[in-house]
């Protein structure tokens, strides 16, 4: 479907529930609560949910810790956006396929299923891009709010403006964007500079711990439960952690491994370009892009990094 159908479609709602996927980003949360306004503005009554609790870094924005974990039933149609696939939207996948009414897929991801009645599915920077040029099919010009909700999306999914992914279509989102009153000032320092000094103190701790494989080509860091409990630090703020080893002269794939239960780990995955990280993720069932993409993974802390490392090595060109 075209974003035009897609327009069309939502604009004849009443009431929609839009759902984020689990461990929310940026993305998921400023898309989810763009569209709500969207919608809103159109007349329907529109909720978000997610399955997980909505880390605190995002509460700066307005009707951030409104957002639930119940969908309400009687919702005409439920929306998911910047999942992949039903899996990624966590304890509530189970509720969104198999409810009995109009179900939207809006997402970036290349290895998206396409599941649900109505899906756009587009490669993009990020979804909040998509949910800033489907606002132009709605009557109501975007106000200074909805702005710092996709504000937030392309920041945070871009790195600020600065992975490969970014476009002109991405700056002249951004810009639109602003000129509709959003603040990039507010929104950069809250995702990319505020910090706790445990976070701090854990940022330290792991980057003197890079691993190298491959002659350096490839870079591990990980985050243990300990270590976050013996830095006081939450396992949320290590988002952007995986960026350092990325930027290491020499490396071309580098690693997260975050510990979310005992011996289960969170993986994250980032490319400079020699390699598929989305076909990384796929051999464990996970994906997302080429240069960005996650799965999960159970074993002990070794047994997990000598898996990735040696799959990566075969996804590696030379």
């Amino acid at each position: 479907m075209t974003l035009n159908e897609i327009s069309e479609q939502l604009k004849k709602l009443k009431s929609a529930v839009i759902f984020c996927h689990m461990r929310p980003d940026g993305d998921t949360l400023g898309a989810a609560m763009g569209l709500k306004w969207l919608l809103e503005s159109n007349g329907a009554l529109a909720s978000v949910v997610c399955e997980s609790k909505i880390p605190s870094k995002f509460l700066f924005l307005q009707g951030m810790s409104e957002i639930g974990n119940k969908p309400d039933d009687s919702a005409e149609a439920y929306i998911a956006v910047d999942a992949s696939d039903e899996r990624r939207l966590g304890a509530l996948g189970d509720t969104f396929i198999r409810a009995k009414k109009p179900k939207f897929n809006i997402d970036h991801h290349i290895s998206n299923t396409h599941y649900g009645d109505y899906c756009f599915v587009e490669e993009r920077a990020a979804t909040c891009e998509i949910i800033t040029e489907l606002s132009a099919y709605f009557d109501v010009p975007l106000n200074a709010v909805a702005a710092n909700y996709l504000l937030l999306g392309l920041s945070s999914d871009t790195g600020n403006f600065a992975h490969k992914n970014v476009t002109e279509s991405t700056f002249l989102a951004a810009a639109k964007l602003v000129s509709c009153g959003g603040n990039i000032n507010e929104i950069q320092y809250n995702m990319f500079k505020k910090q706790s000094a445990g976070r701090a103190l854990l940022f330290a701790r792991t980057m003197s711990a890079i691993r190298y494989f491959a002659d350096g080509r490839i870079a591990f860091i990980s985050v243990t439960r300990d270590q976050l409990a013996d830095c006081g630090a939450l396992a949320e703020e290590t988002e952007g952690f995986i960026d350092f080893p990325l930027s290491v002269d020499g490396v071309e794939v580098a690693v997260c491994l975050l510990e979310t239960a005992n011996e289960r780990f969170k993986i994250s995955l980032r490319s400079k370009g020699k390699a598929d990280v989305n076909a990384v993720a796929a051999v464990y069932g996970g994906g997302g892009h080429i240069l960005a993409s996650g799965c999960m993974l159970s074993g002990c802390l070794e047994e997990v990094i000598d898996k990735l490392r040696y799959t990566i090595v075969q996804h590696l060109e030379d």
